[in-house]
């Protein structure tokens, strides 16, 4: 047999597309050739494969070898293909039978000595075969290492091996004994632990717009002065979050593994994402030659923490403005295009001015107008526009310093929200932060105080259409976690509140 075709995957944004490695020996002087739009690190795997078959004992066949990874046109990068390749020599060469080599998917990147390295995105891997028609056609081979992170798809036949020669013993032994066995994932752990809420001390009005920005997914802008406690009051926010969804945690997995690998000890945590505001808009959005997730995609099903906003670049802060409408990001390139799932929850913290001290008690801002107004205006009216809820944290007062702590734990107002989280649900299945114009009309009825209320506002804070539409949907969250259907004017009011911009400040 001088042909040996085996499986892979390759790594296309969120998708991980099916890869046929076809090897083929002929007669010619001895050389590897390797075709189908292989990027550099692809084409090195000839050296690695060399080394790794002559270091495990194998016979390097002494003849022209072609390898080709169908489909031509699909860019393939890492180290993944190591593995089929080195298999599909051996299989070609009649050095391992290739009779059960379809039953198979491998990736994995080899060592000169034969030791299998781990690979970049082994859950998303296992995720898009758990999605295609044949997944239950094929188990998958791949590093040890990868093993707990890829069995987190509860169906997916996993057999983690360590070294080459484990693989082709897999395959070449008779007993069964000598055959890789497949994983099964260690029962996961506690349920995550987070900050808790109540370390918090005094900031009532804060920690009340936390709990309504929690149990309907708005975004949320918190200005106040250095030291009030912006950045404790979001380190903690993901704690009220509801617990995720097998089908969230698994799309969060999966994203974080195209990175840096997921660890099953983080499996249902809520990621919890603070870029530097030095930021570039790739790092935030994802992108490169070949596209990978940014800030906004690894914080999927979680929370982005944009802490000193103004500090980031305007460029940057402006790509957030597709992505917190759509719940994606399409990254596109010449030659192809990635898509990643966006779907986070926006807290951003800043100072009301440059020194940070206005309206501070003690009076020291000597701030202009004129530098106040440039500072704000880092932010744009369009992005503004879109956060939700926009809220002063005021300083604290010097006797609530050496005060205790007085505030509700996190699990006594993560029940609250997830009672109202289960309330949107059973009436709309998703968060009120997702409603559409059709759907707000149908879910969002104010009572004729209320409705006058929120007209009158309107009219008088020259508001856009998106503006009055993101405060009906905050006044029904509200409503929801006081556990009414009809939207009163009292919770019109509060909505207000929690929507003055600063532009209006």
């Amino acid at each position: 047999m001088s042909l040996a075709v085996l499986r892979s995957r390759a790594l296309a944004g969120m998708d991980a597309p099916a890869v046929s490695v076809e090897v083929h020996l002929a007669n010619g002087l001895p050389k590897f050739l390797m075709v189908g739009l292989p990027e550099t690190e692809v084409r090195e795997s000839q050296e690695r494969v060399r080394a790794a078959l002559q270091n495990a004992g194998f016979d390097i066949p002494n003849r022209r070898v072609t390898i080709n990874l169908a489909p031509a046109d699909l860019p393939k990068e890492s180290g993944r293909f190591d593995l089929p390749i080195a298999l599909g020599v051996l299989a070609a060469s009649g050095q391992i039978p290739g009779r059960d080599l379809d039953k198979y998917e491998f990736a994995g990147e080899l060592s000169l000595s034969g030791l299998l390295r781990p690979i970049r995105g082994a859950l998303a891997m296992t995720f898009a075969m758990h999605r295609s028609r044949d997944r239950a056609a094929r188990a998958f081979i791949l590093p040890l290492a990868n093993a707990e992170e890829a069995a987190l798809m509860g169906d997916a036949e996993i057999y983690p091996a360590e070294t080459l020669l484990q693989v082709c013993a897999h395959f070449a032994a008779a007993d069964p004994g000598s055959r890789l066995q497949r994983h099964r994932n260690k029962p996961l752990g506690e349920p995550p632990c987070y900050l808790d809420f109540s370390d918090v001390k005094g900031q009532q009005h804060a920690k009340r717009a936390m709990e309504v920005a929690a149990a309907g997914s708005h975004s949320l802008l918190l200005v106040g002065p250095p030291g009030a406690g912006k950045t404790m009051l979001a380190s903690r926010f993901v704690g009220l979050l509801p617990p995720m969804t097998d089908e969230e945690a698994l799309e969060s997995a999966a994203v974080q593994s195209l990175t840096r690998g997921f660890s099953a000890a983080n499996w249902k945590v809520r990621p919890y994402r603070s870029p530097h505001h030095t930021s570039s808009g790739v790092a935030l959005v994802g992108g490169g030659n070949l596209p990978r997730p940014g800030e906004i995609s690894l914080a999927h099903c979680g929370v982005l923490f944009l802490d000193e906003l103004p500090e980031f670049d305007r460029r940057v802060l402006e790509v957030l403005r597709q992505p917190m409408e759509s719940g994606n990001i399409t990254i596109s390139r010449a030659a192809h295009q990635a898509d990643f799932p966006a779907r986070f929850q926006l807290i951003a913290a800043m100072n009301p001015c440059p020194c940070g001290y206005l309206g501070h008690p003690s009076g020291k801002c000597h701030c202009s107008s004129e530098a106040i107004a440039r500072y704000q205006d880092r932010i744009s009216g369009p992005l503004l526009d879109r956060i939700d809820m926009q809220i002063e944290v005021g300083a604290m007062a010097p006797d609530m310093m050496s005060a205790g702590a007085d505030g509700e734990a996190s699990a006594t107002i993560a029940a609250r929200v997830a009672h109202a989280f289960v309330l949107q649900q059973q009436r709309q299945d998703k968060s009120n932060q997702r409603l559409t114009t059709r759907e707000i009309d149908q879910h969002c009825k104010l009572d004729r105080e209320g409705d006058k209320l929120l007209r009158t506002t309107m009219l008088h804070l020259h508001w856009s259409a998106r503006a009055y539409h993101r405060v009906l949907k905050v006044a029904r969250t509200i409503a929801d976690l006081a556990g009414t259907q009809r939207i009163s004017a009292a919770h019109v009011a509060e909505a207000i509140q929690y929507r003055r911009s600063l532009r209006e400040r």
